[in-house]
C-alpha cells in the first residue's frame, strides 16, 4: 500500500514540475536562465522516475549515487553547451 502512495505522489509531483516547466519557459525573460531552471526542473524529474519508477529506491546506495549523478551530470553537460552557444 505504501509503495502505491509514493507512486502517486511521485506522479502528482511530475506533474507538477511539468506544469513549472511550461510556466518557466513563458514567464523566465532571459533565455540562459530560463536553460537553468527548465534543466534543474528536468533534472529533479529524471531523478524521482529513476528512484520510483524504476524502484531504485530500494537499491543499494551506490547504484542511487550512480544514476542520481548520471542525471544531474547530462542536465549539467547540456546547461554548458547551452551557455557555451549562449556566449559565441
Amino acid at each position: 500500500m505504501l509503495r502505491r502512495h509514493r507512486i502517486n505522489v511521485t506522479l502528482a509531483v511530475l506533474v507538477g514540475l511539468a506544469l513549472a516547466t511550461m510556466w518557466a519557459s513563458r514567464v523566465v525573460p532571459d533565455a540562459l536562465t530560463a536553460n537553468a531552471a527548465l534543466l534543474t526542473i528536468a533534472a529533479v524529474k529524471g531523478r524521482r522516475l529513476a528512484l520510483d519508477y524504476l524502484d531504485l529506491r530500494t537499491a543499494p546506495a551506490m547504484w542511487r549515487g550512480l544514476v542520481s549523478a548520471w542525471v544531474f551530470l547530462i542536465a549539467t553537460f547540456t546547461f554548458a553547451s547551452s551557455a557555451l552557444t549562449h556566449l559565441i
